[in-house]
């Protein structure tokens, strides 16, 4: 985007009202979202995101945009349900959930790309706790998936309800990487930050069952499978020991928090806590070391660990603050969620068909195919045989093939998206 563009959709961004999820003005919003998230992944990449952070700082953004995070949780938890149970709106009942989860998607990668910068971290103020409680519900969400990790991939009728739960899982990953830039800054954090991560949520406990668990990595048929760049890919055996970079996040997260002396002093080093600490040595191994020196120090941490009763935590006489943006939202919304259910039925979630194709006409200007091009991590694959591909249908330009032998095989498939599209 042209810096004055840029600029205008970082001013323009909002905060919006939890009945007016999924009407013109939350999906206009999910627009100027989706174009930043794409630039500052874009500028990143180039090296010139300085520019982008200090607009999002300069104009107090980060705080919106974690608001606008809580708002899709609770959408999701208190509305989605009772939309489900009219009568009015089964027929399109994987629709909204979708686009409120491609709008959480968009922030939370977003806040991934921006929350490295020190910067950004203090700009977020009293919100980050409301950001820390939602990474905790994310990656407590993770460690509760099945150790195959299948969880990610169900199948079930729709077509929708599959990416869906794909997204879910892929959004509680960006969580971690977001919770992990926030260790990095523990000293810049408020006062309760820090103490809320370590002892109300115990974050150490649950990185280690990410450790133990590794949702994103599973054995089928014999084969070692880990997700990244949003696909599972199959581990040849010479890279199974290489650590992937979800690994590593839980990783340095754990070092910010244990061997920070301001974190050793706050935390419980209980029974409990330390039993489950200590299930990190068998992980620590010399290839694992290898590939991060910094764990050398944290192998020696949980040696003298073991061996030593830690003194109990000191007690600091402090007033502790509570996230804010969680609570107000339910206080003000509390009882009325049948009542913001039906406004969105007749409001949101039930276009005429010229709105569909003003939004459709809209989303198509949004994700342009140069640009979405340009974010893909990999090439494009043959929609029929998987091998890479050079060619694509000339009439919606969204399928991928190798040969003209796999389109005309494609196309009964095809036909209907390619004819909605075009």
């Amino acid at each position: 985007l042209p810096p004055a563009e840029a600029e205008a959709l970082v001013r323009a961004l909002q905060g919006t009202e939890l009945r007016d999820i999924g009407g013109q003005g939350w999906l206009r919003q999910h627009e100027y979202v989706e174009k930043l998230n794409m630039h500052g992944i874009l500028s990143a990449s180039a090296g010139q995101e300085q520019l982008f952070t200090e607009l999002l700082v300069t104009y107090g953004k980060i705080p919106v945009l974690i608001g606008e995070l809580i708002s899709v949780e609770i959408w999701k938890h208190k509305v989605f349900p009772v939309l489900c149970r009219l009568e009015d709106f089964k027929p399109r009942s994987t629709f909204p959930i979708y686009v409120v989860l491609h709008h959480e998607a968009s922030i939370i990668n977003l806040l991934e790309t921006v929350f490295f910068y020190k910067e950004i971290c203090e700009s977020a103020e009293d919100s980050i706790l409301d950001l820390i409680d939602y990474c905790h519900r994310k990656l407590t969400l993770l460690a509760a998936r099945s150790t195959n990790g299948q969880a990610a991939v169900l199948v079930p009728p729709q077509e929708l309800q599959k990416q869906a739960e794909t997204m879910e899982f892929e959004i509680s990953l960006k969580a971690l990487s977001v919770l992990r830039f926030i260790t990095d800054q523990v000293e810049s954090l408020p006062l309760s930050a820090l103490t809320r991560m370590l002892n109300t949520h115990n974050l150490p406990c649950l990185l280690v069952e990410l450790v133990e668990h590794c949702p994103w990595s599973c054995w089928e048929a014999g084969k070692l499978k880990k997700f990244e760049n949003g696909t599972w890919h199959v581990v040849p055996p010479e890279d199974q020991v290489k650590m992937t970079k979800l690994d590593g996040q839980v990783w340095l997260a754990l070092l910010n928090l244990l061997l920070s002396p301001e974190c050793q002093r706050k935390y419980h080093f209980d029974g409990f806590n330390k039993s489950q600490l200590l299930k990190l040595r068998v992980f620590l191994t010399d290839v694992l070391i290898d590939q991060l020196p910094n764990l050398m120090e944290m192998q020696r941490f949980l040696s003298h660990l073991a061996v030593s009763d830690s003194a109990p935590p000191k007690k600091d006489l402090v007033l502790e603050q509570v996230p804010v943006i969680w609570d107000h939202i339910l206080k003000k919304n509390s009882g009325k969620w049948e009542a913001i259910a039906k406004h969105q039925v007749k409001h949101a979630f039930n276009p005429t068909k010229e709105e569909l194709k003003l939004q459709a006409r809209r989303w198509a200007q949004t994700y342009s195919l140069d640009m979405m091009e340009a974010l893909a991590p990999d090439k494009p694959r043959c929609r029929v045989c998987g091998v890479e591909a050079a060619k694509r249908c000339s009439r919606c330009r969204n399928e991928w093939y190798c040969t003209r032998a796999c389109q005309v095989q494609h196309w009964q498939k095809h036909k209907p998206a390619c004819n909605l599209m075009a």
